[in-house]
């Protein structure tokens, strides 16, 4: 057989390597407006079956949830796994596609180099063991959108395998305690990507797209360590943070770029675990999270009213917000895994197995590879903690949402105040308000610039809290002023002179004899209200702290 190749992540640049491999499955997602192939369902998470389901009263025993995922991450490649063809999210139909993509008679696959030190790059991140030898094999099935009739992927003997990924998740009545958690990592795959079939019910035909056919897909099969919707969401946004940091995958799950197949039972602590289902093509953390506890809660109510768990295939409806069966799954599909004849064994290699004299780009080393690894988030998260005292769930919040940690950090350049007070800013009221309208931190009409300058006046005590948030609300409507001129404009300034506020805290004392009476028998809340008396007749533009002072001064006199 002839010395296989390794190319890099762009057309037309080849490297020879001294053997390739590889072994994994995966079932591709289908994007909206396609159907999913019906005969695409092997699972890799293995559970016990509970084949008889016990007709039991309801609450007359718990129940345990049982949940693994498979996750698909498309690689960030110029080109596909095995061709020399370009990668770009939504080109036009089928103009994407070489030889090799639409299986044309003596076409070869030549793998992309990059898209290996992707995956061995992502499996030294979840701290698996790389495999120096691995294998690729070809899954047989037909589909339209399938031209050679089966998929190059890693069934026997994948590139990493033994892995582990630490998550956390917040508990508690206020969920304000942040637990540390860790899912158990089986494989990390390589295989390529299928094409997509595009339904067009008006006309009654289906249209074949190939340019996603043959893109370069890392598959990550987590074991059964889940117990529900919020540990899956939390596990799937730490992973696309760890991708997205390392540059492996951009993750971008509106464009199909993560996709999620959950495998979900319950069962009673102590039985064997019960019947799965699995739902898939899961293209959003928010719809993941309530698909699984969906679907768990769905095989609670079957089985405590004398029903049967069937092993199937579902998919979310997200309208709905339930889980609809596609097909079931009780005969075995026969796959007929068999080693990919044109690809000899994947062999990589480390510091001490690395031939004298080998030229380094001809091979891979992981070694090489190990000592590229960017900072992590966990590492982040903890630096956050530390440089700035942030509390540990605040780290994960800048984290979590996209952009909002260099927002934050970007705040910080520019303002006087104290991260904890920027932060406190950034997590409540600046995230709340984008929420509220559905936003992203790019699409803000609030600049990390503008929020430094207001923070800056309310540091210098120029304003009060409560005018800051006007203020704040005022930079939102996007006037193209800046927060001192809506100050100045609006006349928001506290009062600095000393003497007018006396002389308020005085005319206000005299008007509400009864309160300051309230206040002299020892009633601790009387003076909050005279506080907010005089905060009223100032129009909120008094220091609440300075007017307490001349309070008690004035009323022990």
């Amino acid at each position: 057989m002839a010395a296989p190749m390794l190319r890099w992540g762009c057309p037309g640049t080849r490297w020879a390597l001294a053997g390739i491999g590889g072994g994994f499955r995966h079932r591709r997602g289908a994007s909206i407006g396609s159907t999913p192939n019906p005969t695409r369902e092997q699972s890799t998470v293995a559970q016990k079956p509970l084949h008889t389901a016990q007709k039991l009263r309801k609450g007359e025993h718990k129940w345990a949830a049982v949940v693994g995922l498979e996750i698909h991450a498309q690689i960030s490649s110029n080109s596909k796994l095995f061709s020399g063809s370009q990668v770009c999210f939504a080109a036009p139909p089928n103009s994407l596609v070489s030889f090799f993509d639409a299986s044309l008679p003596g076409t070869l696959p030549v793998l992309n180099r990059r898209c290996v030190e992707a995956a061995v790059m992502t499996g030294l991140a979840l701290n698996c063991h790389i495999n120096k030898k691995s294998s690729f094999d070809r899954k047989h099935y037909f589909y339209a959108d399938l031209p050679a009739g089966y998929q190059i992927t890693q069934q026997r003997l994948p590139i990493a395998a033994n892995g582990s990924l630490a998550y956390s998740v917040c508990v508690g009545k206020k969920r304000g305690q942040l637990v540390s958690k860790r899912v158990r990592i089986k494989q990390i795959q390589l295989e390529q990507d299928s094409g997509k079939s595009l339904h067009d019910d008006l006309r009654a035909q289906t249209l074949i797209d190939l340019n996603r056919a043959g893109v370069g897909l890392l598959e990550v099969v987590l074991e059964p360590d889940l117990s529900c919707g919020e540990e899956a969401a939390a596990v799937v946004r730490e992973l696309q943070l760890i991708l997205q940091a390392l540059g492996t995958s951009q993750a971008n799950m509106a464009e199909g770029q993560l996709r999620v197949d959950a495998n979900i039972s319950v069962h009673h602590p102590g039985e064997p675990l019960g019947i799965r289902t699995e739902v898939k093509n899961l293209n959003s953390i928010r719809f993941l999270a309530k698909a699984i506890d969906y679907e768990i809660q769905r095989q609670i109510n079957e089985l405590e009213t004398g029903g049967k768990i069937l092993n199937e295939t579902r998919s979310f409806d997200s309208k709905l917000g339930c889980t609809v069966p596609m097909r079931d799954k009780e005969g075995k599909q026969d796959y007929r895994f068999m080693p990919e004849p044109n690809l000899p064994p994947l062999v990589l290699y480390d510091s001490t197995t690395l031939p004298a004299g080998v030229d380094s780009q001809q091979v891979i080393n992981i070694d090489q590879i190990r000592d590229m690894l960017p900072e992590l988030p966990s590492v982040t998260r903890e630096q956050l903690v530390q440089q700035y005292g942030l509390l540990p769930e605040h780290s994960v919040t800048l984290l979590n949402e996209v952009g909002l940690l260099e927002f934050f950090q970007n705040v910080i350049k520019e303002t006087r105040a104290e991260p904890k007070k920027v932060a406190s800013w950034v997590l409540n009221t600046f995230l709340g308000y984008l929420k509220q309208q559905n936003l992203t931190v790019s699409e803000s009409p609030v600049t990390p610039s503008a929020l430094a300058e207001l923070l800056d006046l309310l540091e210098r005590k120029a304003i009060s809290s409560s005018v800051a948030k006007q203020v704040f609300q005022e930079l939102w409507r996007g006037q193209g002023k800046t927060a001192a001129q809506i100050v100045s404009e609006q006349k928001l300034e506290l009062l600095q002179d000393p003497a007018a506020l006396e002389q308020l805290c005085l005319a206000t004392m005299e008007e509400h004899p009864q309160v300051v009476m309230d206040v002299k028998k020892g009633n601790p809340r009387a003076i909050n209200k005279l506080i907010g008396l005089v905060r009223k007749a100032t129009l909120s533009r008094a220091d609440p702290a300075l007017i307490k002072d001349i309070l008690e001064k004035r009323l022990w006199l």
